[in-house]
């Protein structure tokens, strides 16, 4: 995955649109919460048989939900001046010295 390129994509969606006075950190958190509810919502009544074993449309949604609460993230990274790519690796070090 190439973190540059997708955050360039979106942002030229982003600036074509104008919705970078919409972009505020607060907004994008709230955006990106919203989403991961409707992930939630699919797996709600499922049990954990059913949650690993979606059907293709439910799948399908599921990775639509999950496009866009990543994509969320990416322009709250941009608006917080974060580095995707160096907090995650800087979270999975973590991880793994706290879980060996």
């Amino acid at each position: 995955m190439d973190i540059a390129e997708l955050t360039r994509r979106l942002h030229a969606i982003r600036d074509r649109n104008d919705w970078r006075r919409f972009h505020s950190p607060k907004n994008l958190t709230m955006a990106a919460s919203v989403e991961m509810a409707e992930l939630v919502e699919i797996f709600q009544w499922l049990n954990e048989d059913e949650s690993r074993q979606l059907p293709p449309e439910q799948l399908e949604h599921a990775g639509q939900e999950v496009g866009d609460i990543v994509l969320y993230l990416l322009l709250l990274c941009g608006e917080l001046e974060l580095d995707l790519e160096q907090v995650v690796r800087a979270k999975l070090a973590d991880s793994e010295r706290r879980f060996q």
